[in-house]
């Protein structure tokens, strides 16, 4: 947390590079706000600050309808829909459509197949089993680059379900089997 006398100057200037670094809790309204909300500025010795909106929460401060403190940047709500995409591509890239499908990827972000599918055509461009195919193929191929597995252990560690989908997906990318993509042995 930054020192008082560093958050109230920033306040008194409303600095917007520290927008999201801090709030100002106001003893005398109870309410917080962000350090660049447009109302007047309250008296220095009112205020009070918090390194989150969720800590002037708790201490009993409600959030400014002005400058909406709790849609500051760097929270999950500011970043909007685009938090639940990342969220997906992580548990995607940890395997979870690997073994599950996109109902179950959907019930673990709390959203409905439907809806995930719209998010990832607006931030992604692709749907969530295209993401995870191009994710798949990419482990492939790193695999057939850096290892000497045989293609049947590189189609199961990269992800995917059998060898035959393994190779018509490669087949479908590159034109060509994964055996000719595989480097020679020096």
């Amino acid at each position: 947390m930054l020192d008082f006398d560093t958050c109230n100057a920033a306040r008194l200037r409303r600095d917007p590079a520290y927008d999201g670094k801090f709030f100002t809790a106001v003893r005398t309204t109870k309410i917080y706000c962000r350090p660049v909300c447009p109302v007047k500025h309250p008296l220095t010795k009112n205020v009070s600050y918090y390194p989150t909106a969720a800590a002037a929460e708790r201490a009993g401060y409600r959030p400014c309808l002005r400058c909406r403190p709790e849609t500051a940047p760097f929270c999950a709500a500011w970043k909007g829909t685009k938090t639940t995409v990342e969220r997906a591509l992580k548990l995607i890239e940890d395997g979870a459509l690997d073994t599950g499908n996109v109902e179950d990827l959907a019930e673990r972000l709390g959203v409905g197949p439907r809806h995930l599918s719209r998010l990832f055509a607006h931030h992604i461009g692709a749907s969530p089993l295209q993401t995870a195919q191009t994710l798949r193929i990419g482990r492939a191929k790193r695999l057939l680059d850096d290892t000497t597995l045989p293609i049947t252990d590189i189609a199961f560690k990269a992800g995917f379900g059998s060898v035959r989908r393994f190779n018509a997906a490669f087949q479908k990318l590159y034109g060509r089997p994964p055996s000719s993509i595989r480097r020679p042995k020096r």
